[in-house]
């Protein structure tokens, strides 16, 4: 029922795997920035060849990350659909009572679909090709001159991995509830929207019950095993930049200086 693919990591060897974890943030980071240069076909296709390009980089295939995506589909038709009839500008392409579609809503809508796809697709491949280890050991680093400022950085890092991890854990437990819920005569395919709503309440209540069941055996796991924070803690994984680093930080560098151009050439 569920087919998200974020959170989930696929252990193989590529050359995005092997990718320093600091430069696959920073990567993403900056890449969910330039997205937004792209306001022409050329700069949106650059965009979709890039994401192209990761994904045979990482060699994961392509059905796979599509399977991810349509779990968030009814999101980006909504997107799409809202911004379609709540726009104008340019051309009047069709008129239906109320419904008013411009030239430029549509292409304005096809943007916009194609920004939410990179970006979901890109960090998605993040943490396809990055451990939940990893991720936090790169953040950390990434954001340790703030702990001169005494905030938590490492506890920080570690939510936001544990976090992505059990996105997976938590879908799961969820169909499996659901499942369970209707073998024993609950339905949640027919029936108004309302009835719907309503079935789905009484899901809520073992999800969270299974959620700080989870939370806690994860803490008194963690505890058992001596787990104080960054205290005097020693890693056997250390982060090494590498060269392959740095070329991936000035293709970024390249992806933002042609978006840039195309946008200020004003290209089709």
């Amino acid at each position: 029922m569920f087919n998200l693919v974020i959170g989930q990591y696929v252990p193989m060897e590529s050359r995005v795997h092997r990718l320093d974890p600091r430069s696959k943030l920073i990567s993403v980071f900056l890449f969910v920035i330039i997205v937004f240069l792209a306001n022409s076909w050329l700069a949106n296709i650059v965009l979709l060849l890039f994401c192209y390009a990761g994904i045979l980089e990482s060699r994961i295939s392509l059905p796979f990350i599509f399977r991810g995506l349509r779990s968030i589909l009814v999101i980006i038709l909504f997107t799409f659909f809202l911004n379609l009839f709540f726009s104008s500008g340019g051309r009047l392409l069709l008129s239906l009572g109320w419904i008013h579609i411009y030239q430029n809503a549509l292409i304005q809508s096809v943007f916009i679909v194609i920004r939410i796809l990179v970006i979901i697709v890109v960090t998605t491949l993040l943490t396809l090709t990055t451990s939940p280890m990893e991720i936090t050991d790169g953040m950390e680093n990434l954001l340790s001159p703030f702990k001169k400022i005494k905030l938590p950085v490492h506890e920080f890092a570690l939510m936001m991995s544990i976090s992505l991890r059990f996105i997976p854990t938590l879908l799961e437990e969820t169909e499996k509830i659901i499942k369970a819920q209707a073998a024993r005569g609950s339905d949640f395919t027919s029936g108004s929207l309302k009835n719907r709503m309503k079935a789905i309440v009484p899901l809520l209540v073992p999800l969270f019950v299974s959620a700080f069941k989870r939370a806690e055996d994860l803490a008194m796991a963690m505890e058992a095993r001596g787990y104080h924070g960054d205290t005097g803690r020693t890693r056997l994984h250390k982060l090494v930049w590498n060269r392959r680093d740095t070329v991936m930080m000035m293709i970024m560098a390249l992806l933002a200086a042609i978006l840039i151009l195309v946008r200020v050439s004003g290209c089709w």
